[in-house]
């Protein structure tokens, strides 16, 4: 292995770095393989007749980025070949869906060429997080971090002690907290984050106009869902009721041949809540956006081709946010736009 490594001794380049980018660029041509042992530090500085410094200093480095690991007794190895990228991220979603993987599309293609991603589902388990987070520790040089977990009873939780010490043993400069910000972490950090109370308030407000005509105001809360949540959601739609007198029920699901009114304004979370609404209202004979009116929680291709208003963050943005921020290596909170999308549904 010896012989693959390439040191210019004219050169203005650090002896360090040309070791580095050395053995880099043998793994590049195929050259190292994983699990490769490579030389001991000792005997790297005896062969080009270099400071054990400056050796150490090098192999400290791809240790830092993963590249080599040791093992006591044994030596250094390659751990790893995947290097076509320049920044490498780890992508931590809760789940996959449609809004969701708006965001990690946005994100993909605004980080450009430069960067690799590996998208990492956890489905709101808190251990399988956390074995994430450990499996891959030091590994990246960029977090992606979204935080909603669920408790046995399938209720929404931001974040739990154990949850808390793995995101603040990320270095500052590596975290990008997104979505979901109640972790409450200080610091200079990114954070790109929803509003979760104030922006379905603030979204029924600018559709008062329309929502005033309906009789009752229902808001279909799965309170216990395999991807459960935020209660905020719920506290900001019974402030809206309350504040502007509307009278308002809140179900946990659309039920199986549910009693439907004229005059019922509902607003669904669940995609399948939707589906089953719809095809209730469609079997009844009602005249959607006149006799029952609809409002789904954020937007999807779909929704926009049937003509469903929204309320949605704009998860465009939200990855853009974040691809932009690390490129620019610019730190700081950033609220995402939450938008009233009113369409034929009311």
């Amino acid at each position: 292995m010896i012989k693959l490594i390439k040191i210019d001794e004219d050169s203005r380049v650090p002896k360090y770095k040309q070791i580095v980018d050395s053995i880099l660029q043998n793994i590049a041509n195929g050259n190292l393989k994983i699990n490769q042992k490579i030389p001991s530090i000792n005997s790297f500085s005896e062969e080009f007749y270099m400071s054990r410094d400056t050796v150490e200093k090098a192999y400290n480095i791809l240790k830092e980025r993963k590249i080599i690991s040791s093992i006591r007794g044994k030596g250094y190895y390659i751990t790893r070949t995947k290097l076509e990228s320049k920044v490498n991220i780890l992508f931590v979603l809760n789940k996959l869906s449609a809004y969701k993987m708006k965001t990690y599309n946005s994100f993909i293609n605004t980080i450009g060429a430069n960067a690799h991603t590996d998208l990492h589902i956890y489905h709101c388990d808190e251990t399988l997080f956390l074995n994430l987070l450990d499996k891959f520790e030091g590994a990246y040089d960029y977090y992606v971090i979204t935080t909603h977990f669920k408790t046995d009873e399938l209720k929404h939780l931001s974040f739990t002690n154990e949850v808390a010490k793995a995101i603040q043993s990320i270095p500052d400069e590596k975290l990008v907290l997104m979505d979901n910000i109640k972790l409450g972490m200080e610091g200079e950090i990114i954070k790109i984050y929803q509003d979760f109370e104030n922006d379905i308030y603030n979204a029924l407000k600018e559709g008062l106009s329309k929502i005033s005509k309906y009789n009752k105001l229902i808001l279909v809360y799965p309170d216990k869902a395999v991807y459960p949540y935020p209660r905020r959601i719920l506290h900001g739609f019974k402030k809206f009721c309350v504040e502007h007198e509307i009278n308002f029920e809140v179900l946990s699901e659309v039920y199986d041949d549910m009693i439907l009114k004229k005059g019922d304004l509902f607003i669904t979370i669940e995609e399948s809540d939707l589906v089953n609404l719809m095809k209730q209202i469609r079997d009844e004979e009602f005249v959607l956006g006149k006799d029952i009116g609809v409002i789904s929680y954020n937007d999807t291709p779909l929704k926009e081709l049937l003509g469903i208003t929204v309320m949605s963050t704009d998860f465009n943005v939200m990855g853009e946010t974040a691809a932009r921020m690390i490129l620019n290596k610019e730190k700081g909170d950033v609220k995402v736009p939450f938008n009233f999308i009113d369409r034929n549904s009311i």
